[in-house]
């Protein structure tokens, strides 16, 4: 009780908020040391991007199905990869593999626009759906071959690829990003996938860095036809 009688009220942390914190925590002990890339973790409800029967698992460090064949990353690689574009807030970065739009809400909060693909409409349509219950207005989202990325938008500050690119990224990507801009994206060789950082110093000039092992669906081509599209995409909970 307070001086001047009233009981002290202390904030009572529910299950989610106490994971979430945890999972911050975590984050920071495998390395994420980017202050705004952990603010931004912390701040978009990953709980949203997931069927409601994984709620309980949603500030766990594991990736999750959302449907057809595509997964929500794991809160780790997330953080990783957002770190590796090193946003200041001023940048224009374009995002290939829109997926639950989960990554795509991580990126928003931390740069100027996000622009991005996604070759599954079904998935596109429920991501719009949360961008626009998370009030993002920094996000501009097609259909379409991310492959090929987005030319009339280019050149891009950053460029994320959320899939595997067989032995090296499209040199679409890589002419759409600017001088001094960075491209993260996932490579997959013989035997293993690599998650790659490049740094465009000159026209054809990069600098490349190794980050760490991962795995990630395929980078495939064209929009998705409509057999990949059959809708077994988890149920969700509203709101």
């Amino acid at each position: 009780m307070g001086d001047n009688g009233f009981v002290a009220r202390v904030p009572v942390m529910n299950a989610a908020t106490t994971q979430k914190i945890r999972l911050i925590m975590h984050l920071r002990n495998m390395g994420i040391t980017d202050t705004n890339t952990l603010a931004a973790m912390e701040k978009v409800p990953r709980e949203k991007f997931i069927p409601a029967a994984m709620h309980d698992q949603a500030y766990e460090d594991i990736a999750l199905p959302i449907g057809r064949g595509q997964t929500i990353s794991q809160p780790y690689v997330v953080a990783a990869m957002t770190q590796a574009l090193e946003l200041s807030g001023r940048e224009k970065v374009l995002e290939i593999g829109t997926g639950s739009g989960y990554q795509t809400c991580v990126l928003a909060q931390l740069c100027r626009r996000v622009y991005t693909i996604e070759r599954h409409k079904p998935l596109l349509l429920r991501a719009e759906e949360m961008f626009n219950a998370l009030k993002l207005r920094n996000i501009t989202a097609i259909a379409g071959d991310g492959m090929k990325g987005w030319p009339e938008q280019a050149p891009f500050d950053g460029i994320m690829v959320t899939a595997a690119a067989q032995g090296k990224p499209p040199q679409e990507l890589l002419d759409q990003l600017r001088t001094g801009g960075i491209l993260v994206v996932p490579v997959a060789t013989a035997d293993q996938q690599i998650l790659r950082r490049y740094k465009k110093e000159g026209e054809d000039t990069f600098a490349v860095k190794d980050l760490m092992a991962v795995r990630f669906v395929p980078l495939l081509p064209h929009l998705a036809p409509a057999s990949e599209n059959a809708d077994d995409t988890p149920r969700y909970a509203e709101g």
